[in-house]
């Protein structure tokens, strides 16, 4: 039997499959927000990312969320994430 995907697994293959990333960091940061607005008790609605891509080149800050956001649409809009820090960098930006 195979273990349900987490959440943030979720998220590090999409990013993945749509971004070829050169580095990926998901971290779930759920625990820092414990019973506040949009906890939803699952331990998996609050995430952080870094992802460095070539796909980013040339794009403003907010279309590289754009396309971050674009690869996990239906991850947020049905709720399953509630919060989302994106950092999207080109391969060798600081």
């Amino acid at each position: 039997m195979t273990q349900p995907a987490t959440v943030a697994s979720e998220i590090e293959r999409r990013l993945t499959a749509a971004l070829a990333p050169t580095m990926l960091e998901v971290l779930n940061e759920s625990w820092k927000h414990a019973g506040h607005a949009g906890d939803d008790g699952s331990g998996e609605s609050h995430f952080s990312v870094t992802v460095e891509s070539a796909s980013f080149a040339g794009l403003s800050r907010v279309a590289r969320q754009r396309l971050v956001n674009k690869a996990l649409a239906d991850l947020i809009d049905p709720g399953h994430i509630h919060a989302l820090a994106i950092r999207a960098r080109v391969p060798g930006e600081a």
